[in-house]
């Protein structure tokens, strides 16, 4: 809320230079900031008696979305990579996804495992959960096992996370 927004009866009045200028009525400190050529904004509406601030609206508004996207670059955001493998793979093609799953992993991101049954391997689903097992093993020096082998209709998945 800005200048003739604020309807409270007392507010706790900061000034341009950050000084505390005491507690005094809403129409005292708009006076105040008019005289000084800027708006008086609420900066603390929950507080007791609420607290607002000779500045300029513009320029407060510009800082808060420098803030916002300055907040943002910091965060780091985990990608989820799938891998999909078959009963039946061979131990070169698991090989080669294990490879690519560590180069996710080292990179920061987490890698979702799937083993996808087709037609009659359904039959011999606890045959192939050791693709699994044998797949997180090779990957427990970088990774560990966020999410245990879980089936799920006809596919069974685990989720690898960088260990800390």
């Amino acid at each position: 809320m800005i200048n003739e927004q604020i309807k409270d009866k007392e507010v706790r009045l900061i000034g341009q230079g950050g000084e505390q200028l005491g507690i005094m009525s809403a129409r005292e400190a708009l006076k105040l900031a008019q005289e000084a050529d800027l708006d008086l904004v609420k900066i603390a509406p929950m507080a007791k008696p609420p607290v607002c601030k000779i500045i300029d609206y513009g320029k407060y508004k510009y800082e808060l979305v420098r803030k916002e996207k300055e907040a943002k670059k910091k965060q780091k955001t985990v990608e989820i990579k799938e891998i999909r493998l078959s009963p039946n793979i061979e131990s070169n093609d698991l090989n080669t996804k294990i490879n690519a799953a560590k180069k996710f992993i080292s990179k920061g991101n987490k890698v979702k495992v799937t083993l996808r049954f087709r037609g009659r391997e359904m039959a011999h689903i606890q045959n192939s959960k050791h693709i699994l097992d044998d797949f997180a093993e090779e990957l427990s020096d970088i990774a560990m096992v966020e999410k245990a082998p879980k089936l799920e209709g006809r596919s069974m998945s685990i989720v690898l996370a960088e260990k800390k």
